[in-house]
């Protein structure tokens, strides 16, 4: 089975053949080596991705020249600039490979169409911007109402394993909001069982 495929079934478990095929004919592959960006923030880029192999970082560059890691995507995530693909602006986030990365790639208007063809389209896509939701509400809190300490506890207890054994820990510490100096500290405390 198509890894979107079963994607997909995960959201919709009663998705046909015929109604996978108009989306698996859209389907193409991506290469993107390490340090490519997917998405770059200024750029307009309507199309939506599942991880095959690989790792990303969605991040936020600022003016200062420094950047806020928000999210890392791993196997079997899908990824995209959703509020540029919603919008039709350039995106403001960028989204880049930290590894050798391959994709499989479709048009944004190729799910809106069937979003209006296919009934099981449109519900995936209510359920996906609920669990997107979910998981984005779930990140604002953590940075709003957690200290530094409590994050990297938080995400110590998450599951998100990935992160931790396949991400730099700078990059870590820039998702947690810290400098490295400060995760260092951070895990040596946390070590020690204090």
């Amino acid at each position: 089975m198509h890894p979107l495929r079963a994607y997909l079934l995960r959201f919709v478990p009663t998705l046909t053949e015929a109604e996978w095929a108009p989306l698996a004919a859209a389907l193409r592959p991506v290469y993107l080596p390490r340090g490519a960006h997917f998405v770059q923030a200024g750029h307009y880029r309507p199309e939506v991705a599942l991880l095959l192999r690989g790792a990303c970082r969605l991040y936020y560059p600022r003016p200062d020249g420094e950047e806020r890691t928000t999210y890392f995507f791993f196997e079997n995530h899908l990824l995209a600039d959703y509020p540029g693909c919603l919008t039709g602006q350039p995106s403001q986030l960028s989204i880049q490979a930290l590894t050798d990365t391959k994709l499989v790639v479709f048009d944004y208007a190729v799910l809106r169409r069937l979003y209006d063809e296919v009934p099981a389209y449109e519900r995936f896509g209510r359920l996906l911007a609920e669990y997107h939701l979910l998981g984005t509400d779930a990140r604002l809190v953590e940075q709003l109402l957690l200290s530094p300490e409590e994050r990297y506890r938080a995400l110590l207890a998450s599951g998100k394993t990935k992160i931790l054994e396949r991400v730099p820990q700078h990059l870590v510490a820039n998702y947690l909001g810290i400098t490295a100096v400060s995760l260092s500290r951070i895990r040596a405390r946390v070590n020690r069982g204090g």
